[in-house]
Parts: C-alpha cells; sequence; structure tokens
C-alpha cells in the first residue's frame, strides 16, 4: 500500500535533478589527474629511452670486446678497427658514444682485452636528482683468443 502512495512524477523529477547536479563530476575529476597521468606517461617514456641507450651501449661494449679478443675475426670482420666493431649498432644513438680499450695479464698469465663504452644521455625530464643527464658506462673484459697455426 506504501507503493501506491508514492508520486510517480515528483520521484522522475528527483532522478532527473540529480543526474543534472553530477554531470561535471567526471569531466573536473579528468582534469585534476590529467597533470598525474601526464607525468607519468613523460616519465616511463623517458625511462624507457634511458634503458634502451643502456642496452645499445651493453651491446656495443660487447662486439668492440668480441672484435678485439679474437684475431682470426679481426682479419675476417667487415669492420676495419674495434671502435667500428663497437660502434656498428649505436647508429641510432646521437651524440656517438666513446670507446676506449685497454689490454693487459690477469693473475693467471692469461691476456684480456677490455672495452668500455661511455655515452651522455639526455633525458627529457630531470628526476630522483639527475638533472637531466644521465652518463652510461659498460666495460667488458674478454681473454684473447690464443693465435693457432695454419
Amino acid at each position: 500500500m506504501l507503493a501506491s502512495n508514492r508520486n510517480p512524477i515528483s520521484t522522475g523529477l528527483l532522478r532527473r535533478k540529480g543526474r543534472r547536479g553530477r554531470r561535471g563530476v567526471a569531466a573536473v575529476e579528468f582534469a585534476l589527474l590529467l597533470p598525474i597521468l601526464t607525468l607519468l606517461f613523460v616519465l616511463a617514456v623517458d625511462f624507457s629511452r634511458v634503458y634502451y641507450s643502456a642496452l645499445t651501449v651493453t651491446n656495443c661494449a660487447r662486439s668492440g670486446a668480441i672484435w678485439a679478443s679474437d684475431p682470426k675475426a679481426q682479419s675476417e670482420s667487415p669492420f676495419a678497427s674495434m671502435s667500428a666493431a663497437a660502434l656498428a649498432d649505436a647508429t641510432n644513438l646521437s651524440p656517438t658514444p666513446t670507446v676506449t680499450s685497454a689490454t693487459g695479464t690477469d693473475a693467471l698469465g692469461q691476456s684480456y682485452v677490455e672495452v668500455t663504452v661511455t655515452y651522455n644521455f639526455k633525458s627529457i625530464t630531470s628526476y630522483l636528482g639527475t638533472k637531466g643527464n644521465v652518463t652510461l658506462a659498460r666495460k667488458v673484459r674478454t681473454a684473447v683468443a690464443p693465435t693457432l697455426p695454419d
């Protein structure tokens, strides 16, 4: 019997008034969250760029060390120098990374070659106190392959 006492016209009117009062809530929430979402997106893109550059620098150091450690491979390689072999993987990095190498003998008397690749990465943002510059350096040490008579 209580259900029949309700006025259907006033109930519908109240529902419509409630909807009109909340019409812009989603737009306001989006406007408040947009700067935070944009910052998170830019940080994710920047972190991805740093990660990609770090992988490229690692591959460059590895390629240079492999070229320098095997005299047989040097004669068959399309690269004229260790630096050219190392930088073959870094064609998409600008500015070009710096490649240095050192040779020596370890405690066991084994000759080795050590290749270091350094790259100054410029980030879009400055986060965690980096001020927009991150120096990526990778060092790879490999034993020099013994020369075998032909």
